[in-house]
């Protein structure tokens, strides 16, 4: 497909107007055994309309919150006729959740299951895909894979696979040294910006300097600056890049300095209208994208995908297929970058 000149600013302006008739919704349950103290659980919604069905999923890390909405079923008041903007603008007045989330970001998780679903029932309704309506190529997309340890027994089965790594505070200048070695490391992400999670890590000056210095050519994710680490991070700042904080083009603004990269976590935003004002701002400034994924069990991966693809598919995007979040490292499974054939019509 050829890609048309649409200016970023105006890529809601394309969409918001997109009819859409709902009639009812399901709610899926999804479950993926991880540890033994550990199953991922998601929320896929089914929006459904006029014939047609859109889907969008509810990434949430709360497993209490999945386990509450499938309990109280589908019971808000979806039904009617809108545009996309309307039904975003409905959904604002709606309680999402039967109880108070554990934090905060699961709100706009949620939202972005019901936006997302409500884009997909639009797009099937109008017989159009996301891609012409944005005049958006679909590009050979390239991804890395996140782990928190194992990567060696992913390299001899995949050696040119890429990754995303966790940095952990108990990475000696040996093993940072040994990932160096390896020249297969894009982004260490450092979880400054985590509280009160299973992931958090303590911002450590000594470590920031290890992982900065031992690894020349990685981007550096979520640092927590202080007045400890902010000045040894200083001369590696083209390379500093933020995930956890971003939900929108103002979080962008408050960052100490304009970054030249950011990871784009679609479900972060919560709409679709702050996605797209977030893509046209850091189009507009320079700004280089990388694209995240959520653990998604369902649609979900297979929509962040689509985005990548469009938006940024040459970049360092955490969102590789999702049998490599199924299992250990194994023959067979899809190489970067993967060739996304979408469907003529949805998200």
């Amino acid at each position: 497909m050829k890609e048309v000149d649409i200016a970023p600013v105006h890529l809601w302006q394309h969409l918001a107007a997109l009819p859409l008739v709902v009639e009812d919704y399901a709610l899926e349950a999804r479950a993926l055994p991880i540890l033994p103290d550990f199953t991922r659980k998601t929320t896929v919604l089914h929006l459904r309309g006029g014939g047609e069905e859109g889907v969008g999923e509810d990434v949430g890390y709360d497993a209490r919150a999945h386990d509450a909405v499938a309990a109280a079923g589908p019971v808000l008041p979806l039904a009617g006729r809108y545009t996309l903007a309307s039904f975003s603008a409905h959904l604002e007045g709606l309680a999402l959740f039967p109880r108070p989330p554990a934090w905060e970001a699961e709100r706009d998780y949620r939202r972005w299951a019901y936006e997302s679903a409500a884009l997909d029932l639009a797009l099937r309704q109008s017989g159009r895909s996301l891609p012409t309506m944005l005049g958006r190529e679909v590009r050979p997309l390239r991804f890395v894979v996140s782990t928190h340890g194992g990567m060696e027994d992913w390299r001899a089965l995949y050696p040119d696979l890429r990754f995303k790594l966790d940095a952990l505070a108990d990475w000696t200048e040996e093993r940072v040294r040994a990932l160096a070695a390896t020249g297969a490391v894009d982004v260490v992400d450092l979880k400054g910006h985590y509280r009160g999670t299973p992931v958090d890590l303590a911002p450590d000056p000594s470590l920031y300097r290890r992982i900065a210095e031992g690894l020349p050519d990685a981007l550096l994710e979520d640092p927590w600056l202080d007045e400890r680490t902010r000045p040894v991070l200083e001369p590696h700042r083209d390379r500093l890049t933020w995930d956890a904080p971003i939900h929108s083009v103002e979080d962008v603004r408050e960052l100490p300095f304009l970054p030249r990269w950011l990871n784009s976590k679609p479900s972060r935003f919560g709409t679709l209208a702050r996605l797209l004002a977030f893509y046209a701002y850091c189009e507009e400034h320079g700004i280089r994208l990388y694209g995240g994924g959520q653990f998604e069990l369902g649609p979900g991966r297979t929509q962040v995908q689509l985005l990548a693809a469009m938006f940024h598919p040459d970049a360092p995007n955490d969102v590789a297929p999702a049998a490599y979040n199924e299992g250990g490292p194994r023959p067979g499974l899809p190489d970067s970058p993967l060739v996304l054939v979408p469907r003529a019509v949805g998200f």
